[in-house]
C-alpha cells in the first residue's frame, strides 16, 4: 500500500488531557516510522509464567517451544510527538486453542497477530503516561537508541545505565506489503483489555535466515535476568525490517466489546 492509505477514512476524536494540558487524539496516528522485529523461541512453561490469565495460551512452533517477539520502534512523527519504543511480547491466543505450528502459520497467512505485551519501555513521558493510564500497558521510561550505520540496524535498550538488550537486524531489500493487524492484550485494574494496531509496511523486508538478526541480552537488569530464564533460542526463527511504515493505534476496549 502507498503512504497515507492506512490513515484515509479513519475518524479521530480530540480530547483535552488535563495532565499534559494539551489536546490528544484517538486513535493515535503514527505517520513516519522505522521498525524491526525478531522472533525467537523460548520454553513454553517459562513463557506461561509471565501470562496474567490462563485463557492466554502461548503460540508454539513445536510442542514446548513458544514464541517471543522483540520489536524496536523509531517513531519520527506521531500525534504524541516523536519517541522510541521497544516491545517484548508473547504471541498468544485468547480463549481459543493454540495448535503448535498451525496457529502461527495461520497468523502469518492472515497478517493478523495477537499477543500479550510483557514489556514496553518508551523514551517520553507522554507516551508512558498515556499507555499506562489508558491501555494498561507495562510502560516505563528507558533509553532506546538506534544506529543506522552500516548494513545493520541496531537498537540498544538500557535503563538507569544498565544494559537490558541490544537488537541488530540486517537492512534487507524491501518491497511494498499489505496491511497488518495486531491485537494486543494488556491488563488494567485486573481487567483484560484488547486494543487493535493496524500497520502499513510501506517498505518491508522479511527473512527466515537465522543470521538475519542478533539479540544480545544484558546481565544485571531485572528484565535481562528474566529474559535469560526464558530459554531463548540462540537465533531468530523470523525477522522483518520496515525502514518506512505507518500505523494506527486504536483505543482499548473491554473484552465484552471485542
Amino acid at each position: 500500500m502507498n503512504k497515507g492509505d492506512l490513515l484515509k477514512g479513519v475518524l479521530q476524536w480530540e480530547n483535552y488531557d488535563e495532565h499534559f494540558q494539551r489536546r490528544v487524539k484517538l486513535p493515535v496516528f503514527y505517520y513516519d516510522n522505522t521498525a524491526m522485529t525478531a522472533i525467537y523461541t523460548a520454553s513454553t512453561a517459562m513463557v506461561r509464567r509471565h501470562l496474567p490469565r490462563t485463557e492466554m495460551r502461548p503460540v508454539e512452533v513445536l510442542p514446548g517451544k513458544a514464541l517471543v517477539a522483540f520489536t524496536a520502534f523509531e517513531y519520527r512523527r506521531t500525534d504524541i510527538d516523536p519517541y522510541n519504543e521497544f516491545s517484548i511480547s508473547f504471541p498468544v491466543t485468547y480463549r481459543k486453542p493454540s495448535i503448535p505450528g498451525l496457529t502461527v502459520l495461520s497468523m502469518m497467512a492472515r497478517r493478523y497477530f495477537t499477543a500479550y505485551v510483557w514489556q514496553l519501555p518508551v523514551t517520553t513521558e507522554i507516551a508512558r503516561y498515556g499507555g499506562v493510564q489508558w491501555y494498561g500497558y507495562p510502560k516505563y521510561l528507558a533509553d532506546i537508541r538506534f544506529s543506522h550505520e552500516g548494513p545493520m540496524l541496531s537498537c540498544t535498550l538500557t535503563e538507569g545505565g544498565e544494559n537490558i538488550l541490544v537488537l541488530e537486524g540486517k537492512k534487507l531489500k524491501t518491497r511494498n506489503e499489505k496491511f497488518n493487524r495486531f491485537k494486543t492484550y494488556s491488563v488494567k485494574d485486573g481487567v483484560v483489555l484488547p486494543a487493535n494496531v493496524y500497520m502499513n509496511p510501506i517498505e518491508f523486508g522479511m527473512s527466515m535466515s537465522p543470521g538475519a538478526a542478533r539479540l544480545s541480552v544484558g546481565e544485571k537488569h531485572p528484565v535481562a535476568r528474566q529474559l535469560r530464564e526464558l530459554g531463548l533460542s540462540e537465533r531468530p526463527v523470523f525477522y522483518n525490517y520496515m525502514p518506512l511504515m505507518e500505523a494506527v493505534l486504536y483505543a482499548p476496549r473491554n473484552l465484552m466489546d471485542d
